[in-house]
C-alpha cells in the first residue's frame, strides 16, 4: 500500500505534525473534496516542487521541468491540443522499437487518465511528473496555432498514400489483415481521438458513425438533436469501426452480428463511460457511441427544471412509506436522471435503496446497484426477486416490460415497500391504460399506485444571444392561440452565436405532468372509464399537462415554442 503524502511530506521535513493535523482539519471541514497537497499549497505551508517531489517518492515516478526539455514537433501530432488540454499532458518521447511513448502528467495520482491516453493512442504510455503550471504553459508554448479540425485530419487521411490504396476496393473484398493495418494509421486514429474529443468537449450524448452506398456520415447528438460533421472519405468505413472496436474491446474479425462493448476514460479526474454498440447494416457496421458523463448530469432535483409547485408535490408523493410510483416518457426523455435525482435525495443511512438496470448507468455511493443480464438468466423479474430477500426499503425497477415484472413490483409495494420504475408512454394518464394492457387486476392498480410523472426533454435557450420576439399565425395556430390571446404575453428565442454554435440553444430542461392518484381516479380505473374521460378527470384533480408545463417555461424565457410544438401535443 502505497505512503501517504502528509507521512512523506513529514519524512521530507516539508510539515511537521502541527502542519498536517491543520491539513487534515481543513480538508475534513470542505468534505474531504481537496486534495492534501493542493490545500498545504493553498495554507503556504509548502511549495509546489515540494509537493511533486513527495509525490514523485510516493507514486515512484521521476519528476521533470518542462523548461528544460525540447520536445519534437512529431510528437504534437500525436497528442494533439484537444487531448493534452482534457488530460493534462504533453508528450516528450517515443520509443523507436515499441513505439511507446513517455509523458508528463500534471495530475499522476489519477492512474485511469494514464490508461485513457494508451486507449487513444493504441501504444503503452509511461509517465513522469510535472507541475500543472509548467503543463499549462508548455501546451502554450507547444500548440500555439495548431489547432486542428476534424476537416485537418480528413484533408490528411485524403493525402496519405497508404489509405488511398483502399479507396477503390469493396468492403467484402478488404481482408482482416488490411483492416489492422488502416484501423492503426495515426490519421485513422488521430480522426477517431478527435471526434471523441470534440463530442466530450461538447457535451454531446451520442456520436453516429454511419456507412451509406456513396458516403461515410458521422453525426453528434448535442442537446436531443443530431447534427452532421465533415465525412470522411467513404472506404475509411471498416477502418474507423474497426479503430472503435479496439478500443472497447471487441472482435474485430466479427463483422456479420451486432456487438456491445464500452470504453472508460477518465477526463480530469471524472470518468466517463462509452457504451459501443455496433449493428451489421447494407454497407458496412454502423457504430453507436453513448457517453454518459457524471459531469454532465447534474443528480439534484433543484436544478432539473421542475415548477417549484410540481417539486413540492414530487418530495411528498416519494416520501410515501410504500406504493409505485412510476415516471414515464419516451427514450432519451431524461426518466433516468429524474429518478436518480430522486433517489440521491432518498439516500440516507436509515434506508436501504436498491437498484436494477439495465445498464447500471451512473455509480452512486450508498445505493445497492444490481446490473440485468439477460445472457445468464439475470432479468428485472429474476433480480427483483432476489432483492426482496434483501431487506431493501426502497427499490428502484430500471423499466417494467412485462407482467411478470409488474406483478412483482406490485408484491413488493404491497408488503411496505416503495417501488420507483419507468413506463414508455406519451403522458401520465395512458400509464394506467399500459399497466391494464398488461394484463395486471384493476384492484391492485388502485390499490399500489400513488403516482406518475410524465416528461419530455426540452432546449434552453441560450442565455448570451436570448432575445424577444412575436410568434408568427402558424406558430400561434400550432398552440392553440391567435394572435389577440397572446398579446401581452412574452415570447423568446436565441438570436444563435458562438457560446450556442449559432443554434439559439445551450443545453437541456425537463418539463413535467404530474398525477397524484385519489379516490376519484381509483373509482374510474375500477370502472375501466375511457382514456380520454381519465384524463380529463385528471386535470379536474389539479394535473397541469405537459403543453401547459411547457407553455409556463416558454413565458419565463426558458425554452421557445418550437421545442414545445416538437416535444408536446395540443392539449384537447
Amino acid at each position: 500500500m502505497a505512503r501517504r503524502i502528509g507521512t512523506i511530506l513529514q519524512d521530507m521535513g516539508y510539515l511537521d505534525e502541527d502542519a498536517t493535523w491543520r491539513i487534515l482539519e481543513e480538508q475534513q471541514q470542505g468534505g474531504g473534496v481537496e486534495q492534501f497537497g493542493k490545500i498545504a499549497i493553498r495554507l503556504d505551508l509548502i511549495s509546489e516542487a515540494q509537493l511533486l517531489k513527495a509525490l514523485g517518492e510516493q507514486l515512484d515516478m521521476k519528476v521533470v521541468s518542462l523548461a528544460d526539455i525540447t520536445i519534437p514537433a512529431e510528437l504534437c501530432q500525436l497528442i494533439n491540443q484537444q487531448m493534452a488540454d482534457m488530460f493534462r499532458v504533453i508528450p516528450l518521447s517515443q520509443n523507436k522499437k515499441d513505439k511507446s511513448v513517455t509523458v508528463a502528467m500534471a495530475r499522476p495520482e489519477d492512474p485511469q487518465a494514464l490508461d485513457s491516453v494508451r486507449s487513444f493512442l493504441g501504444v503503452d504510455v509511461k509517465a513522469v511528473i510535472a507541475s500543472e503550471s509548467d503543463v499549462k504553459s508548455a501546451i502554450e508554448r507547444l500548440y500555439v496555432g495548431q489547432q486542428e479540425s476534424i476537416g485537418d485530419v480528413i484533408r490528411q487521411i485524403e493525402a496519405d498514400k497508404g489509405l488511398q490504396q483502399y479507396s477503390n476496393r469493396n468492403e467484402t473484398t478488404i481482408d482482416l489483415e488490411a483492416i489492422e493495418e488502416m484501423a492503426d494509421a495515426a490519421p485513422v486514429r488521430k480522426l477517431v481521438n478527435l471526434v471523441l474529443l470534440t463530442a466530450i468537449r461538447d457535451k454531446a450524448s451520442d456520436i453516429h458513425f454511419e456507412p451509406f452506398e456513396d458516403e461515410y456520415k458521422m453525426r453528434l447528438r448535442v442537446d436531443g438533436v443530431l447534427f452532421e460533421l465533415i465525412p470522411p472519405p467513404r472506404h475509411l468505413g471498416p477502418a474507423i469501426s474497426s479503430r472503435i472496436k479496439v478500443m472497447a474491446n471487441l472482435d474485430i474479425a466479427e463483422r456479420r452480428i451486432p456487438q456491445d462493448g464500452r470504453i472508460e476514460l477518465a477526463l480530469g479526474g471524472n470518468q466517463v463511460d462509452i457504451r459501443v454498440s455496433t449493428l451489421p447494416t447494407l454497407f458496412g457496421e454502423s457504430v453507436v457511441l453513448r457517453i454518459l458523463d457524471k459531469t454532465v448530469v447534474n443528480l439534484d432535483l433543484n436544478k432539473i427544471g421542475m415548477p417549484q409547485d410540481t417539486l413540492d408535490l414530487w418530495r411528498g408523493l416519494i416520501l410515501k412509506p410504500n406504493g409505485i410510483i412510476l415516471v414515464t416518457g419516451p427514450t432519451s426523455s431524461g426518466k433516468t436522471t429524474t429518478l436518480y435525482a430522486t433517489l440521491n435525495e432518498l439516500n440516507s443511512i436509515e434506508d436501504k435503496i436498491i437498484t436494477t438496470e439495465e445498464p447500471v448507468e451512473y455509480d452512486i455511493d450508498g445505493l445497492v446497484q444490481c446490473p440485468i443480464n439477460h445472457d445468464i438468466g439475470v432479468t428485472f423479474g429474476a433480480c427483483l426477486r432476489a432483492i426482496l430477500r434483501q431487506d431493501p426499503d426502497i427499490i428502484l425497477v430500471g423499466e417494467t416490460r412485462d407482467l411478470e415484472t409488474a406483478e412483482i413490483s406490485i408484491q413488493a409495494s404491497l408488503t411496505g415497500h416503495t417501488v420507483f420504475t419507468t413506463l414508455h408512454t406519451n403522458d401520465a394518464p395512458s400509464a394506467v391504460t399500459r399497466l391494464r394492457d398488461m394484463g395486471l387486476p384493476t384492484f391492485l392498480i388502485t390499490s399500489t399506485l400513488e403516482g406518475v410523472l410524465a416528461q419530455r426533454l426540452v432546449r434552453r435557450i441560450c442565455a448570451n444571444c436570448k432575445e424577444l420576439y412575436m410568434p408568427n399565425d402558424e406558430q400561434l395556430g400550432q398552440l392553440g392561440m391567435t394572435a389577440a390571446t397572446a398579446a401581452g404575453l412574452e415570447f423568446y428565442k436565441g438570436k444563435g452565436c458562438d457560446t450556442c454554435k449559432n443554434t439559439g440553444y445551450k443545453g437541456r430542461m425537463g418539463i413535467y405532468e404530474l398525477l397524484i392518484m385519489n379516490d376519484e381516479l381509483r373509482d374510474m380505473i375500477v370502472k375501466e372509464a375511457s382514456l380520454d374521460e381519465y384524463r380529463a378527470a385528471c386535470r379536474r384533480s389539479g394535473m397541469r399537462t405537459l403543453r401547459e408545463t411547457g407553455m409556463l417555461s416558454v413565458h419565463e424565457g426558458k425554452t421557445t415554442i418550437d421545442e414545445i410544438i416538437r416535444e408536446t401535443i395540443l392539449d384537447e
